[in-house]
């Protein structure tokens, strides 16, 4: 197998907490009577010792990503998310955040757990050129890598167990295989591996509760009409954690409104009731919560990876290159060795991959400009800027990185197809499409915290997702030192 670096190894296994402080119970009380009453009625990785910080304000934090929770949804009368309205009401909502680039899931789950950028966390894009290799690697759905293998920085769950607490993650994209995570499933389409890295007791004891694990495959593959069962299997599973484990940290990673969006585009009927369905599934987790007895002690985080655009035409860099003679295809399915440029689409992004070494000064000076002006191609970053304007690195520090990046505007997203004939293509149908550039309006995504230590009624403007991961563990009486977030003060009772 191809590692794209070497393994960092596994962190030490720490005792679980024997016990854990109280503080802010009183208002934590508080809060969730007011919630609940409501809701019924409607190491490798360098780590040796636990960072704690002065006092934890909450004993368990549950992390929700909507999948395509885009901002424009708070603000929209035809989105009903009672649930998470009222958790707002109780606790802090941003204005919008800032994900990460390109604006793809793999990428932004994993910033979101680890609080730094891409080119430092190693998780690039949901997928990358192997230069070596001369293909695409897939990194979604988890189908080839573990966790160990991907993710280069510390993550909260690795810093919540280190310090001796339980952790949990249910499809969590990047996680496969964590040894960090006390009890989970990942986010992989086949059953055989979907079984092979879940927790086996954790699917013993939901087979015992008829909780239907062995139907996860059969849903994907149907696309649309089985994305709405996966979420209640994946929530089953989350509400089983929380009342059996009561685990210090539970990631959950809900997928419909994302593929509604993909199917029809944003702001659209068919999203407008996966939002509302994904908010009866957090209702579902606060339940569960609440017959625990942790309610009281719980902070929920729910948030999203990314936006949404709509668009009805595709660009295919690809057949520009070729009409340069700098591409070659056999049989218009593989791209034939003697190319000297590859361009890999990732929705609304492109990554553009030079792949003659000894010409790519002069090459990028060739297709730049040719690139630049296609139709639909708004923004395009030079490699030195990828630092400063995209969080990643160069190509020669990791050569998964591409030389040259695009993205697209308003109504566009790219494929990469070899036999395409035409760089531009209209769809039949308007289409929903994420990736494009982090500070595209369309991209920013919604944010919301509250529960145990959160300060009702804060607002936090506009934040960056990269604060998500300090803040929880600020909450928890930890630290993530190397995060490039900070910690969201603001929202807390006890900055």
């Amino acid at each position: 197998m191809h590692l794209p670096y070497p393994s960092q190894g596994t962190l030490p296994t720490a005792q679980r907490h024997a016990a854990r402080p109280r503080a802010n119970l009183q208002t934590g009380r508080r809060w969730a009577c007011a919630l609940l009453g409501g809701l019924l009625g409607l190491s490798g990785l360098g780590m040796t010792t636990p960072l704690r910080a002065e006092a934890a304000a909450s004993e368990h934090v549950v992390l929700v990503s909507i999948d395509g929770w885009a901002h424009h949804y708070w603000e929209d009368p035809k989105c009903h998310m009672p649930t998470i309205k009222a958790l707002a009401a109780k606790g802090a909502v941003a204005k919008r955040m800032q994900c990460s680039f390109p604006t793809v899931t793999w990428t932004n789950h994993t910033t979101l757990v680890t609080g730094v950028h891409p080119g430092k966390h190693g998780v690039l894009a949901n997928d990358y050129w192997d230069r070596a290799q001369w293909k695409k690697i897939p990194l979604i759905p988890d189908p080839i890598f573990n966790k160990e293998e991907i993710v280069k920085s510390p993550t909260i769950y690795d810093v919540v167990k280190q310090a001796g607490g339980v952790t949990a993650a249910v499809i969590w994209p990047a996680s496969r295989g964590a040894s960090t995570l006390d009890w989970t499933v990942p986010d992989v389409f086949d059953q055989a591996l979907f079984e092979k890295y879940s927790t086996p007791q954790l699917l013993a004891e939901a087979k015992a509760l008829g909780i239907p694990y062995e139907k996860q495959m059969e849903w994907c593959k149907l696309g649309n009409p089985g994305k709405a069962p996966r979420d209640y299997l994946y929530s089953q599973l989350a509400q089983h954690l929380l009342k059996t484990k009561k685990p210090r940290f539970l990631a959950l990673h809900l997928v419909s409104l994302d593929s509604f969006e993909h199917a029809h585009g944003r702001q659209v009927p068919e999203a407008y009731w996966a939002a509302n369905d994904s908010d009866n599934r957090v209702a579902d987790l606060m339940r569960a919560c609440a017959e625990a007895g942790i309610l009281e002690k719980t902070t929920f985080v729910i948030t999203t990876d990314h936006g949404f655009i709509s668009y009805d035409k595709v660009i295919n860099p690809n057949v520009t290159l070729r009409g340069m003679g700098l591409q070659k295809t056999t049989l218009g399915r593989s791209l034939d060795r003697s190319s000297r440029v590859f361009a890999m689409g990732q929705g609304g992004a492109c990554m553009v991959y030079v792949l003659d070494e000894a010409n790519k000064t002069q090459i990028l000076k060739d297709i730049t400009p040719r690139l630049a002006e296609l139709e639909g191609v708004e923004t395009v970053v030079p490699s030195q800027e990828f630092a400063s304007k995209l969080g990643h690195l160069t190509a020669a520090q990791d050569p998964r990185e591409p030389d040259l990046v695009l993205s697209a505007a308003d109504g566009y997203t790219f494929g990469d197809s070899l036999s395409d004939t035409q760089v531009i293509s209209r769809q039949e149908g308007v289409k929903g499409a994420h990736g494009y550039l982090q500070s595209h309006p369309h991209m920013h995504g919604c944010f919301v915290i509250s529960g145990a230590g959160i300060k009702a009624g804060a607002k936090l403007g506009d934040i960056n997702n990269v604060d998500v991961a300090p803040t929880m563990a600020r909450l928890l009486g930890l630290q993530m030192p190397a995060s490039d977030g900070r910690v969201l003060s603001e929202a807390l009772e006890q900055p």
